[in-house]
């Protein structure tokens, strides 16, 4: 990136895919509410490392392979999608979304390293993550300013950043709804059910996305 504006561009860019209410911010959230924040905070990094592979995946040349090869988009994607529907069946088979007197027994259960992992694979097994980094980026390369790996990373560190910044907002978040919903049972049981519904509609979504040609 040459100058400011077009820095403010990408950035913006970011933000608004972000923003956009996805498995990701789903699943953070609900890892927030249930969990100490510390597993908020390892599936945070999880993604960060997800989104740090699609990167370096896009500057590869390796996402053109889910354009052009059927196969591997298919297999990639229906992964994705039945592990949205797992751990949306996985929150609706949990007794309860709120932190308890059984909290210290759910992070034994849960460690850190589980949530990191759900955090990496959740996004890792997204196609549309990995094709999102390959369209978008390119547009911000000028390969008249310099090495174009090195414009690749400085972008991907930013993309990875803006993530990482956005994912510990949502933990957070997630950590004050698990404080609120603790003192309202019935906000338990809809919020369990809220967010397991859209995990679960994330994963048939997915399931159903065509091809990009």
């Amino acid at each position: 990136m040459a100058d400011m504006e077009s820095f403010l561009i990408f950035v913006g860019a970011l933000a608004v895919a972000y923003l956009i209410p996805g498995p990701d911010m789903v699943l953070i959230l609900q890892t927030g509410a249930l969990q100490e924040r510390r597993q908020a905070l390892a599936t945070a990094a999880g993604f960060a490392l997800a989104r740090a592979l699609h990167v370096a995946l896009a500057a590869l040349g390796l996402a053109a392979l889910l354009r052009t090869a059927p196969m591997v988009f298919e297999t990639v994607r229906m992964c994705g999608a039945a592990y949205l529907v797992w751990l949306g069946i996985a929150i609706l088979r949990s007794r309860s979304s709120a932190p308890d007197a059984d909290m210290e027994e759910r992070t034994r259960s849960s460690s850190a390293r589980s949530a990191a992992v759900r955090g990496l694979l959740t996004n890792l097994l997204n196609p549309k993550a990995l094709l999102f980094c390959s369209v978008l980026l390119p547009q911000f390369i000028q390969p008249e300013q310099g090495a174009i790996a090195g414009q690749f990373l400085l972008l991907g560190t930013i993309l990875v950043c803006v993530g990482l910044a956005f994912d510990l907002l949502y933990a957070g978040a997630g950590s004050f709804l698990g404080r609120w919903i603790a003192r309202h049972p019935i906000v338990q049981i809809i919020q369990r059910w809220t967010f397991a519904t859209l995990l679960i509609g994330f994963g048939l979504r997915l399931a159903f996305t065509n091809r990009p040609t």
